[in-house]
């Protein structure tokens, strides 16, 4: 076999792989070839610490080429191992993925046909152990992290499920509720025990959420049944009122049906607009025509108001009371012709009314002065009173003469000052006797 046809190395996936940089620096700082040697029949060995091993046989070549095949061979294999390295030491390659291709590399190096530093291949391999014990930690770490913020999460997730399955947010919790499955499910799995328990606990929040929401809308729905048939009954009710005119008792009656609209809550939602017009427009028909009436009403009330006030003006001219019969035959008139004259505007009613009782009072005030004044029971209690007083005095002046006659001029004093204030007294009931006189 000459040199040309010589093959060239290959690596362990069969592939051709050329000769790295780094091998050829390695190399060269100790030469591959030094491992072995060529015997005369072109028997190529290489020696490790096991001892000395035949590779192949490469006749019909000169030694320095038989042992170049091997040599790259050898090159190959290292710089597979390099590969394998990087691989590892970049965290490519999960720890337990990483033993099994270094078993496989480093079987590969100790029956490996090549010459080289086979051992050297072999440490490299093995002090790539302890990198993956401190990868296998870390990953051990990680995942220890991992499944406390996930068994966090879950419980969390657990907690905000069976709160929301206790509450009435019927809609919103219906969201957050695929909201929260949806985080779950992104999630990484626990140990079987524990996330079998804890969806347990949320599966039976989520079902009785569901359960409890189903019952509320069919209750729900039924009382929007029931308040749709109320609503019509309180439609047919109305109906019977729109044309009716004693626009006061049926104004209450409208409002009474209004409360009851309100208490019956709201019916289906796909009629309860429609009932809602078809029984305003009902109100709206009524109330239009009290409208129209009260219009009309209220133009006839504004004459008899101007009416009234034209009356009460000459009522008033009545005033004040100079000639009480001639007053009391006018008011008797007054209120005759105010008797005849209709309705006035509610807010007219309580003036009017004030000045009607104005005249009446002043007319009645001028007759109980006059029976005031010709009372005989009352004048004759006057002048009694006149009467009583005048003794009264006479008896206390001759008390003070007395005590002036025997010198007590203190007790005179003391009866003249009192005679002085019964005096007054005489003179006020002197004024309210005279008083008292007939017309």
């Amino acid at each position: 076999m000459g040199s040309d046809a010589l093959p060239q190395p290959v690596g362990l996936s069969g592939r051709m792989v050329p000769m790295s940089e780094d091998a050829q620096g390695a190399a060269a700082a100790v030469p591959p070839a030094s491992f072995g040697r060529v015997d005369a029949d072109g028997t190529v060995y290489v020696r490790t610490s096991d001892g000395e091993r035949a590779v192949g046989q490469v006749p019909d070549v000169s030694a320095d080429e038989a042992l170049a095949f091997y040599v790259r061979r050898y090159t190959a294999l290292e710089l597979e191992v390099s590969l394998l390295e990087r691989r590892v030491r970049g965290g490519n390659l999960s720890p337990d993925d990483a033993a099994a291709s270094i078993r496989t590399v480093r079987e590969t190096v100790q029956t490996a046909n090549a010459v080289g530093d086979l051992d050297r291949l072999t440490g490299r391999l093995d002090g790539l152990s302890p990198l993956l014990e401190e990868q296998r930690a870390a990953r051990k770490a990680e995942r220890s992290r991992q499944h406390d913020e996930t068994l966090a999460a879950k419980e969390r997730f657990v907690a905000e499920a069976e709160r929301l399955a206790q509450s009435n947010d019927w809609r919103g919790g219906v969201n957050r509720f695929r909201s929260l499955l949806d985080q779950w499910k992104q999630l990484p799995r626990l140990d079987r025990a524990t996330d079998d328990a804890l969806w347990h606990r949320f599966s039976s929040a989520r079902t009785t959420y569901t359960r409890r929401r189903k019952a509320q809308f069919a209750q729900q729905a039924e009382r929007r049944e029931a308040a749709k048939a109320a609503k019509e009954e309180i439609i047919a009710e109305a109906e019977k009122l729109a044309d009716s005119t004693e626009w006061g008792p049926t104004t209450g009656a409208f409002r009474n049906l209004m409360s009851r609209w309100k208490a019956a809550g709201p019916a289906p939602r796909e009629v309860e607009e429609e009932l809602w017009q078809r029984f305003r427009g009902i109100q709206d028909q009524f109330f239009a025509a009290k409208q129209q009436a009260l219009s009309e009403q209220d133009a006839e009330f504004r004459d008899n108001q101007q009416a009234k006030e034209a009356l009460l003006d000459e009522a008033e001219k009545l005033l004040p009371v100079t000639d009480l019969n001639a007053a009391k035959a006018g008011f008797r008139d007054f209120l005759d012709r105010w008797a005849e004259i209709g309705k006035v505007p509610r807010e007219a009613m309580r003036p009017l009314d004030n000045r009607m009782r104005a005249v009446e009072k002043a007319i009645r005030d001028a007759e109980d002065e006059r029976w005031r004044r010709t009372n005989p029971e009352a004048r004759a209690r006057a002048e009694d009173t006149a009467a009583k007083l005048q003794d009264q005095i006479s008896s206390l002046e001759e008390k003070a003469d007395k005590a002036e006659a025997r010198g007590d001029q203190r007790a005179a004093r003391d009866a003249r000052d009192s005679a002085a204030t019964y005096r007054q007294w005489l003179e006020q009931a002197e004024q309210t006797a005279s008083e008292f006189r007939p017309d």
